[in-house]
């Protein structure tokens, strides 16, 4: 298992890296880069931290995009987030492979340790489709530091997620809905089965700072009724 997974490791590093080789001379590349402040860390119904800072970066072309992301909290004990991931976008669809590490000063977890047992990455696959009105996305956990069923194998943790932009009063807004789709330690501290654990709605607006100067700043309302959680987040981009 050891093996696999240091092969997978290998294999998305390789192809990662093909696209950064094929268009680094290309004049039509697109970066990003940018950061949010957020009161809380709230990811798929989960709450993963107090106030955070989440920096991202990213490189497109066509419909190629390879971007990191990151999140830090401020209180020393919240676990650090480093992501990559690697998609491509035509249409409405889009396919992607997410490599996602976590790391804290109470578990702290070296980043090249790829083995079954001692590695801190979960790499996740996903596919979804922007119908316009809504998209629908289906995210499984491939390999890694994954969760198990009650009989200890692995779940190939998954979770479904359907959301819904609209506006409203000037804003825009989005409505979603997410669930596990099996059994789980991965999620909600044990799913046992089919789950609901994320219900939120959020709108976004330009906070304008100076005369001149405006920073995008939304706010979220998030329940989850798997474990009967509920958050209210705020946050802006810089």
């Amino acid at each position: 298992m050891e093996k696999s997974l240091k092969k997978t490791a290998c294999v998305i590093a390789a192809v990662m890296s093909v696209p950064i080789l094929a268009i680094a001379q290309d004049n039509k590349v697109e970066t990003s880069v940018s950061a949010d402040i957020v009161s809380g860390y709230i990811w798929r119904g989960q709450d993963l931290g107090n106030v955070s800072i989440q920096p991202s970066l990213g490189v497109a072309y066509g419909g190629l995009s390879l971007g990191a992301w990151g999140s830090v909290g401020i209180d020393s004990k919240d676990t650090k987030e480093f992501d990559l991931t690697l998609a491509y976008t035509t249409g409405g669809l889009t396919l992607g492979v997410t490599d996602y590490w976590f790391t804290s000063k109470e578990s702290p977890a070296q980043y090249f340790h790829y083995g079954a047992r001692n590695t801190a990455h979960v790499f996740e696959a996903n596919i979804g489709y922007n119908f316009g009105p809504m998209a629908l996305n289906w995210f499984t956990n491939f390999a890694g530091n994954d969760g198990f069923k009650s009989n200890g194998d692995r779940a190939y943790s998954s979770f479904i997620n359907l959301s819904v932009p609209f506006k409203l009063g000037g804003l825009d807004w989005s409505a979603e809905i997410g669930a596990t789709p099996w059994e789980t330690t991965f999620y909600n501290g044990g799913a046992n089965g089919f789950e609901v654990s994320n219900i939120g709605i959020g709108a976004t607006k330009d906070m304008k700072i100076t005369e001149t100067f405006s920073v995008p700043a939304y706010a979220k309302i998030t329940f989850n009724p798997a474990t009967e959680g509920a958050y209210f987040v705020f946050g802006i981009k810089l």
